[in-house]
């Protein structure tokens, strides 16, 4: 049986004098014309995580009014794109203004392939500091590019699976998948980074001595859209104020333990990714000291 995980005070504990900004801004940069409900997914578990406000920084031409009415506790930002629908590096200006009013940025969920939108995410590591989350797109971005990785000057969490390791690393899959804690220890170290390596048994590390396994999770939740989820969770972690080692521990234990709760009633072959959402608050209370 499952051990349950704690979550820490820092998390739990709200003081009655409080407000939304107490608990972090969170800038998504995320989305495509191909791929706007990976926004909308890392959006809304951010929220459902804790975190005090989310803007969504995603191409103009995406419909705002249907993102809106999906979700509408999100805040958007229209920013430049391309012919193909995606972010374009037209948009740095804007962004990076933007950027000074906020704490985390995630980057990455649903951004497309293309090379525009990749020069935008080298341009933004190349020259703003700021806690950031990277996943999917954005990973690809830094192939052949992680010099960027030791410019930059905020914590970075890399979020990939076992084949985006393998590509960014430029390290063979086969030694991946065999020596997924080395690797990850190694590679988090050396590009002074938080890395969640991410499948069964999902590994956490920053390289400094830090290392964590994480038991929860099922395989239902090889799904499209599971790992928007979780880039949220880690983001909603950060805003509240964990560093970065012990937001992407504590996001990965609750991403899969919500995995699990909703695999009870959806099945494992039933399960996607809005399930896992559904189900954050029951996790966070499965994991928290308070009273129900």
């Amino acid at each position: 049986m499952l051990k349950l995980m704690r979550l820490p005070t820092q998390l739990l504990q709200r003081k009655a004098k409080t407000h939304k900004g107490d608990f972090g801004h969170i800038f998504i940069l995320a989305g495509s014309s191909r791929f706007s409900g990976a926004a909308l997914l890392c959006a809304e578990s951010a929220l459902r995580s804790g975190a005090g406000l989310v803007t969504l920084g995603i191409p103009q031409g995406i419909n705002f009014a249907v993102m809106k009415n999906k979700l509408r506790e999100v805040m958007v930002l229209p920013l430049a794109q391309t012919t193909k629908g995606t972010l374009s590096v037209g948009a740095y200006k804007k962004i990076a203004l933007f950027l000074k009013n906020v704490q985390v940025l995630i980057i990455g969920p649903g951004l497309g392939k293309n090379n525009s939108t990749y020069a935008l995410v080298r341009k933004i590591f190349s020259r703003v500091k700021l806690l950031a989350v990277v996943d999917a797109d954005a990973l690809n971005a830094l192939n052949g590019n992680l010099k960027i990785l030791m410019q930059h000057k905020g914590e970075v969490i890399l979020t990939p699976h076992e084949m985006e390791f393998s590509r960014l690393f430029n390290v063979d899959i086969k030694l991946v998948k065999k020596n997924r804690k080395l690797v990850a220890q190694k590679y988090a170290k050396h590009y002074n980074s938080t890395i969640v390596l991410k499948g069964h048994h999902s590994i956490v590390t920053d390289g400094r001595g830090n290392c964590y396994l994480n038991q929860t999770g099922n395989p239902g939740m090889a799904t499209a859209g599971s790992g928007d989820v979780l880039s949220g969770i880690i983001g909603a972690f950060l805003a509240q104020g964990l560093d970065a080692f012990c937001a992407a521990k504590y996001a990965t234990y609750i991403h899969g333990l919500a995995g699990d709760l909703a695999a009870k009633d959806k099945t494992q072959m039933g399960l996607i990714a809005s399930d896992i959402i559904a189900r954050i608050p029951e996790a966070l209370k499965k994991s928290s000291i308070l009273p129900a």
